[in-house]
């Protein structure tokens, strides 16, 4: 797995919950916050005040090994109960672009939380670039702690709305 083949994590659950009950949820920018264990808060800048295309947040993190940051980004796509995704740092070369697809199913939703790294430069660039042998180690490790955290977005919702 190397960065420029831009690597992906996925994680789905079923919730019970309609696809218009879970787009509150999933387009709240401060949601992922209240599970992850890295992302602590956004907030909308440039006017924005809610979700919308174009619509740009700074978003705060911190990481043990890394220390803290502020990423800006901008939403990539808005389709209302169904998916917002963002992009983070320049929306036309992202460092990442994180999304929620929401897909009517029997009796809930499917709820589908994907992230992909690259193709732009992000946080991981200089590891790999100091130690180039040891690139697919960095972007699966990367890749594993993005997933426990979208892993805890994705049963917080559930929890939420009472239904997993």
């Amino acid at each position: 797995m190397r960065y420029a083949d831009g690597p992906t994590v996925e994680v789905t659950r079923h919730v019970a919950a309609p696809a218009g009950d879970l787009w509150l949820l999933v387009s709240d920018i401060n949601l992922p916050a209240r599970f992850s264990s890295e992302f602590t808060g956004a907030e909308w800048v440039g006017g924005a005040r809610d979700a919308a295309l174009g619509a740009c947040f700074e978003g705060h993190n911190h990481h043990d090994a890394i220390g803290t940051w502020t990423t800006t980004s901008a939403v990539v796509e808005c389709e209302p109960g169904r998916t917002f995704a963002w992009a983070v740092g320049d929306a036309e070369d992202p460092s990442a672009t994180w999304r929620f697809d929401l897909e009517p199913d029997g009796d809930g939703t499917q709820v589908t939380f994907t992230a992909r790294i690259g193709p732009g430069p992000s946080g991981l660039t200089p590891a790999i670039e100091a130690m180039p042998d040891k690139e697919e180690r960095i972007i699966e490790r990367r890749l594993a702690e993005f997933r426990r955290n979208m892993e805890a977005t994705l049963d917080g919702i559930a929890a939420l709305v009472g239904g997993g």
